[in-house]
């Protein structure tokens, strides 16, 4: 017996009823801690081939600047701009656990010259039941790969270091209805901003499959290969854009197609905003034009200019007529610029733009910067609605989450949640904080606080997993891959 004594009371417990007593607290803690894990497992990717893009040379190889990742479903693609290859890592979704094996990695060797550079930057290009991989060079080129590792396209994009591939849908702007999307690339370069059109895109991806099964492709890439013309491969239709007024940038995004400006006749021609960031201005606005009219000195530079290296390499190949079988064709010439028309900008010397990241709509930019701050512009009204401090090396991703209670708990299983039930929200990962904080957008609280695993990395795929018009609402989702273990962890939608 236990005596228990509380001011005049007291009162007598057996030992075995306190026993269980405090075995009851504890499942009870536990169950709690269960229900306030907000990361749920979905697979893991730990494998011996890792090894050749970085992992475990040293505690934290996630945070190396180097190291590139693309996330689609199911699917991881890592990259090093110090080793030529890129790493595609899958697993199955049906494994909830840590046992679950990753499938057989795929390697990519992309054969790259002196001259054409290395692997700067990589993105997914999916495209309903077709997906291929896009890797960027220092040397401004870009690659097009099938998943098992084929080279399918290599086009200039324009000379200079590609900083960042951004894959994109959105909504079409004369389109009619929910469904109708269109996808869009955008290649970002120091002062310089290009757009392929995702129809492009997929069309030739389209030709390539085709072919590919009856091998012509093939023998004409392997007839190719030690060719270093670029039109040989065929060629892209994209538009390219100078957005080096005020200062290079760093990372940059076209946001949405904006009206024409005022007192300008109104014709086909589309007009997109980008929001560009970097060491000079922290945050830079253009209205890019799809219409190529250039003032007369620049039609006469666009003219002469490459008659004048032409005419340079043809008198070159004749006095060094001896080694014409050794000289190899001409580098192609970069593409001529389209209008772009400066909107606004923020200068400030003491800091310096880091990485951008738009919300789904492309309303909403998250913008991190040197000192620490997190920056949400409205690219509409090219304006700063919040700031948040005390964030450094911070990394941000928009997501949707339920937070309606009622919905969250609600225990029927046959409703379908709809766009209307989730709210949109920004996931900032504080790496020395150790922790995933949820805001709710534009203007709302601070939601929830997460745990973070120490050298972990937040991903997000380029589109929404398995969204069209008749199946239930995919929200946007936000994924941490565990540098240590190799899990991959989903933050779950309920907040509750």
């Amino acid at each position: 017996m236990i005596l228990l004594e509380a001011q005049t009371h007291v009162f007598f417990i057996r030992e075995e009823n306190l026993i269980s007593c405090i075995l009851s607290c504890k499942r009870n803690r536990r169950k709690a801690m269960a229900r306030r894990s907000h990361l749920m497992e979905i697979g893991c990717i730990a494998c011996d081939e890792l090894s050749e893009v970085g992992a475990g040379e040293r505690e934290g190889w996630l945070d190396d600047p180097s190291l590139l990742a693309a996330l689609h479903h199911h699917s991881l693609a890592l990259a090093s701009a110090t080793r030529p290859i890129a790493l595609v890592l899958g697993w199955d979704h049906d494994h909830r656990f840590s046992s679950s094996a990753v499938r057989d990695p795929i390697k990519i060797h992309p054969v790259l010259s002196p001259y054409e550079g290395r692997i700067t930057a990589l993105e997914w290009l999916p495209f309903g039941d077709v997906l291929a991989l896009a890797l960027g060079t220092s040397a401004g080129l870009l690659l097009i790969f099938s998943v098992g590792g084929d080279l399918i396209h290599k086009q200039l994009v324009h000379t200079g270091h590609i900083l960042r591939l951004r894959f994109r849908q959105t909504a079409k702007a004369d389109g009619i209805g929910e469904g109708s999307i269109s996808e869009e690339l955008c290649v970002v370069l120091p002062g310089v901003v290009a757009r392929f059109d995702g129809s492009d895109i997929q069309s030739l991806l389209h030709r390539w499959f085709q072919k590919s099964e009856t091998g012509m492709w093939e023998n004409s890439l392997n007839k190719l290969e030690s060719e270093d013309d670029e039109t040989s491969y065929g060629r892209i239709p994209f538009q390219v854009w100078n957005v080096g007024k005020f200062g290079s940038c760093v990372d940059a995004a076209i946001t949405s197609i904006m009206p024409p400006p005022l007192l300008e006749l109104q014709s086909s021609q589309r007009f997109y905003c980008a929001i560009t960031i970097g060491n000079d201005s922290v945050i830079s606005a253009y209205r890019l034009s799809e219409d190529r009219s250039r003032s007369l000195v620049g039609t006469i530079l666009s003219k002469v200019v490459p008659v004048t290296f032409s005419t340079i390499a043809s008198f070159s190949k004749l006095i060094w007529r001896n080694e014409s079988n050794a000289t190899r064709k001409s580098r192609p010439t970069p593409q001529s610029f389209a209008k772009a028309s400066p909107l606004t900008c923020l200068k400030d010397t003491r800091r310096k733009g880091e990485k951008l990241t738009l919300s789904p709509s492309g309303t909403l930019a998250a913008i991190t910067d040197s000192l620490g701050r997190i920056l949400l512009l409205d690219t509409q009204a090219l304006v700063v609605v919040r700031l948040w401090k005390g964030y450094r090396d911070a990394c941000c991703l928009f997501v949707e989450t339920l937070v309606s209670k009622d919905r969250a708990s609600s225990s029927s299983s046959n409703y379908e949640y709809t766009k209307g039930d989730y709210c949109l929200c920004l996931a900032i990962h504080a790496p020395r904080k150790g922790i995933i904080e949820i805001w709710k957008m534009r203007t709302g609280p601070r939601l929830l606080t997460v745990p973070c695993p120490k050298g972990s990395k937040i991903l997000q795929p380029s589109i929404r997993s398995g969204s069209s018009s008749q199946s239930p609402y995919i929200p946007l989702e936000v994924f941490v891959l565990n540098g240590d273990s190799g899990q991959i962890s989903v933050l779950n939608r309920s907040l509750s």
